[in-house]
């Protein structure tokens, strides 16, 4: 399996206090860095290109983050998602690392791979940066293997506990992409009802606040896997988010890192019916620090195995 990051990601800082601090990736790469992590292979993220990232993003939005970053200090894009001067690079290289183990995967070259990158991405529209997302990485990585490499059907299962909406607006009426996500409600970003279907290619499962492991497992056993296993994906990608976890600031499930745990081996099941095993995972959410390198480090054995 290919770990991708980079340095650059480490560099996006949106300021004191933030949730989505530089201290989240680091606390990711420690947690892979020990001896059960030894055989990942571990690769540099290249730079997404400008086509890759118009071809989910509106031409103009892509040029305006790519010249958004200051020269210091800080430029807010919204209430929630702020540029630093390095944050332009940041978001080139998490973008960049899921075209780059979509193309790895789809190759033969990997079976699996983890983007162990920042900022996250699936909340950025089209032409939105928004809930800390400058570009969809995930997004971007799904239409780099359309174009690219021609798949007919391809998913994306998104367990992060804030619904996805970037991802289900640039998809919603695409349907060789079927969207799977589970996430709490009413929470941020307010999207995600059942009746969100797209072109039937949109399946949510909104679970309340105080949530738990029987109710976030019966989510995805009763709706959710069965869609993506009678949907028979060529690929399949995960936006990885451990905001769901009982110790996460910015919500109220009650999930442990073996629930993460558990999931990605479902997942990992339907990829080996269907997909040849292929599977590229990209960070998302996550903000105990503790927790989320538990949960990703939990989630990257999984792959592994």
């Amino acid at each position: 399996m290919r770990l991708y990051t980079h340095a650059a990601c480490l560099q996006h800082d949106p300021g004191p206090g933030h949730p989505e601090s530089p201290a989240r990736l680091h606390a990711v790469l420690a947690a892979l860095d020990r001896d059960r992590f030894a055989a990942l292979d571990r690769i540099e993220a290249s730079r997404a290109s400008v086509k890759a990232l118009e071809r989910v993003h509106d031409p103009a939005y892509v040029a305006r983050i790519l010249s958004s970053a200051p020269a210091d200090g800080l430029r807010r894009l919204d209430e929630d998602t702020l540029m630093s001067p390095a944050s332009a690079e940041a978001a080139l290289r998490a973008a960049g690392a899921v075209t780059a183990a979509v193309d790895a995967v789809l190759s033969s070259n990997a079976s699996r791979a983890f983007c162990a990158v920042r900022p996250p991405g699936h909340h950025a529209t089209g032409t939105r940066a928004m809930g800390f997302c400058l570009f969809n990485n995930v997004a971007v990585g799904a239409a780099h293997a359309l174009a690219e490499h021609g798949l007919e059907r391809m998913a994306i299962a998104d367990f992060d506990v804030h619904h996805g909406n970037g991802t289900q607006d640039i998809f919603a009426g695409e349907p060789r992409v079927l969207f799977a996500s589970s996430h709490q409600s009413p929470l941020y970003p307010g999207s995600g009802g059942v009746e969100e279907t797209g072109a039937g290619n949109l399946v949510n499962a909104p679970l309340p606040s105080g949530t738990g492991p029987a109710a976030f497992r019966q989510a995805w056993e009763d709706r959710l896997l069965p869609r993506l296993d009678a949907f028979r994906p060529q690929l399949l990608l995960v936006s990885a988010g451990f905001d769901g976890h009982r110790a996460d600031p910015l919500a109220q499930w009650r999930l442990d890192a073996d629930d993460y745990a558990w999931l990605t081996t479902r997942l990992v099941e339907v990829a080996r019916a269907h997909a040849g095993g292929r599977i590229v995972s990209t960070l998302e959410g996550g903000y105990d620090l503790q927790a989320l390198a538990a949960s990703a480090a939990a989630h990257a054995a999984a792959l592994m195995d």
